[in-house]
């Protein structure tokens, strides 16, 4: 069987045209027939006067046939081989470098926060804390990926965003949603979500400061260098601000270095980067105690090579060590009980190393290696095994998890299929060695139309907090066992120069599910398995360039999303914190315009509705009611004036100055005006 691509096409990796002055026009339409919600296009006033001419007149000579084919050169990670968007089977969202620079936000969390299909439950504001959930998974349950390497924490996905990336470090945001163990690993119940960081083809200097309400400040800077055979990048920011309510204050860096490597046949990839994060925690864990306190620092290392061409060796070696000081009460916090003695401390390690071996034959590509990845803890009150003379850990867990791949990916004029397994074991949980398979395909029906289905298992090992955490609020429960997750999809997808759009529906179950429930308001939150859980669902998005029918409505966009999900779960009278709070319904839309020369605008707007309720407390006592979560509608804007080099920004979040809850008796901010120059230097 002759090995082809869609309509004999051929693939190359997409080149990005950045010393063009129609740059941003290759990297628009890159992302236009995506289906991914909340893209929309900026003004052409990044460029100057005599630029833009020259722009549109390229963009005008471009043929419908030349776009589609730079859509299919954007390579992505969908499956274990790299494939282009139009070739993957899965269904695949993707957040590009574009939309990060034009919408109105300041955190990865806030990103997500504008795709229909993620679930955010912000603790904190700017990035400072917050759980990301899919399909009415918790927080726990979705894989949290840089550069492919699994940064899942192993004491608390609490702790899954503390990573060192800086908004200007991003070149795309890869989404997976459904259980896609086999590609991001054993944590990823119900989904995943892969960062992907810029490697940097020019030699340049861009520099960013910020202000706002609430003492924000804040500033990045990037530098990056290409010799002959390397790219070197250094990115640095900081944030602070002095809250948008008492004991919200926050102070956040980033450090993050990265140098490729490359020759014809091989490339090698370096990462070292330092995430340290101290804030104020009102009432983030329990509105009994708005006075916690958490320091965190996080240090991570990884390297990854690739060798070869019809055969290729692609290992990758990786470490990741988080310290975590947790106060229940704040230093300085005036009648502190004598109850209490001393914050908790954390430090968990992950070392890991796997190997993928590719190959490209005639019948497809085929995948197969493995991952050795360790978890450790020392810890002042998680853990099984009783340490001595480490200063503030007394306890301390180890476990290992040991996993095969295989995987063919088999591509045939407008057919792909996609079938892998997953054998995977861990040592804390010797009686649970499971195999997790997925079958994924798709066809495109003609140049417009591609329909896709897969099948999928997966399972997530649970955390050192699930297991061993006592305080006085939450105590954990060394009797639970891995949960369990199976998965059926379908989607169909279009795309046209003036409309893309897409439409899924899933059927997903899971068993031995992980909650933390209480029986009474009164009672502490335990960690539990439940026996299962049934979902279903659709979400379906589509997106205008509204300049197709008005040809002076220039780079108009806008997009549109919903999202629909029920679970049929026998929860008892147990009162849930995670699996049962659930969004029922999310509608985003955007919209990115053009104003007037230089100026352009981006609006997003979202509602959603949350299924489960929350204890109400007054004064920091429960009053033992039950209260819904109320449906809330949110608004932002950011104003953008580019010229040449030079861009200022002003950003309005929730301008309407809404109340509303992510979570429980913890208020999110209200109106926050901010605004910031950034500068380049090539």
């Amino acid at each position: 069987m002759k090995y082809q691509i869609f309509n004999k096409r051929k693939v190359f990796r997409f080149k990005r045209f950045t010393r063009k002055t129609y740059a941003v026009f290759n990297s628009m339409h890159k992302a236009v027939s995506t289906g991914v919600i909340a893209i929309c296009m900026l003004t052409f006033t990044h460029v100057s006067s005599q630029a833009q001419t020259q722009a549109h007149e390229i963009q005008s000579s471009l043929s419908e046939k030349d776009l589609d084919h730079e859509l299919e050169e954007v390579m992505v990670t969908a499956s274990k081989a790299e494939l282009t968007l139009n070739q993957t089977a899965k269904i695949f969202r993707v957040i590009t470098r574009e939309e990060v620079e034009r919408q109105a936000v300041q955190s990865i969390q806030d990103l997500l926060k504008n795709v229909v299909g993620v679930d955010v439950r912000q603790r904190g504001s700017q990035g400072v804390l917050a759980g990301i959930s899919m399909r009415g998974g918790t927080f726990e349950q979705t894989a949290i990926l840089l550069n492919g390497v699994n940064l899942t924490n192993p004491q608390t996905a609490h702790y899954n965003l503390d990573f060192p990336v800086n908004l200007s470090d991003i070149e795309r945001i890869e989404i997976i949603q459904g259980p896609t163990s086999l590609l991001y690993g054993a944590g990823a119940f119900s989904g995943g979500v892969n960062i992907v960081t810029k490697k940097d083809s020019d030699t340049g200097v861009s520099l960013n400061v910020e202000g706002g309400m609430h003492a924000l400040r804040g500033a990045n800077v990037r530098g990056s260098l290409k010799t002959a055979s390397a790219n070197h990048s250094l990115s640095a920011g900081y944030s602070a601000a002095d809250g948008y309510m008492n004991n919200s204050d926050f102070k956040l860096f980033n450090a993050l270095w990265q140098s490729n490597f490359r020759t014809d046949v091989s490339q090698l990839n370096v990462l070292f980067g330092l995430n340290d994060k101290a804030y104020g925690a009102n009432t983030f864990y329990s509105a009994a105690y708005p006075n916690q306190f958490d320091d965190t620092r996080s240090i991570f290392a990884a390297i990854k090579g690739e060798a070869g061409t019809t055969l290729k060796f692609i290992p990758q070696l990786y470490w990741n060590r988080h310290y975590d000081t947790f106060h229940l009460f704040r230093p300085g916090t005036l009648n502190i009980p004598d109850s209490y003695t001393a914050p908790n401390d954390h430090r968990t390690d992950v070392f890991g190393f796997n190997l993928n071996l590719q190959y490209k034959w005639t019948g497809g590509i085929t995948n197969f290696g493995g991952e050795l990845r360790n978890e450790g803890i020392l810890s002042s009150n998680l853990g099984r095994d009783s340490i001595y003379n480490q200063g503030n850990y007394k306890l301390t867990d180890n476990r290992s998890n040991i996993s095969y791949f295989f995987e063919h990916t088999c591509l045939y004029r407008s057919f792909t299929l996609s079938i892998g397994l997953l054998a995977n074991y861990n040592t804390a949980f010797k009686e649970d060695c499971g195999l997790y398979p997925h079958v994924n395909a798709a066809y495109r029906l003609t140049d417009y139309f591609k329909i896709s289905a897969s099948w999928s298992k997966a399972t997530r090992i649970p955390t050192f907090t699930d297991l061993y955490y006592k305080g006085a609020t939450h105590e954990g429960n060394s009797d639970v066992q891995p949960e369990k997750s199976e998965a059926l999809e379908v989607g169909v997808d279009y795309k046209h120069s003036f409309v893309s759009a897409y439409v899924n529906a899933y059927y997903m179950k899971g068993h031995n599910l992980i909650d933390w429930v209480k029986r009474n308001p009164d009672d502490k939150w335990q960690s539990r398995n439940f026996t299962g859980l049934n979902k279903k669902g659709f979400e379906a998005g589509c997106s205008f360039r509204l300049k197709e029918l008005i040809a002076i409505l220039s780079s108009t966009r806008l997009d549109l999303g919903y999202m629909y999900l029920y679970q049929d779960k026998d929860a008892g009278n147990w009162i849930s914190n995670y699996v049962l709070d659930h969004l029922r319904h999310k509608f985003t839309a955007g919209l990115s315009h053009p104003i007037y020369k230089k100026w352009s605008a981006d609006w997003r707007f979202r509602w959603q509705q949350r299924e489960g309720s929350y204890t109400q407390y007054e004064n920091n006592v429960a009053t033992g009611k039950e209260i819904a979560y109320p449906a809330f509608s949110l608004l932002d804007v950011k104003l953008n004036w580019r010229q040449n080099r030079l861009q200022v920004h002003l950003t309005a979040n929730n301008l309407l100055n809404v109340t509303y809850y992510d979570l429980g008796n913890l208020p999110q901010p209200g109106f926050w005006l901010m605004g910031g120059v950034s500068y380049n230097i090539q």
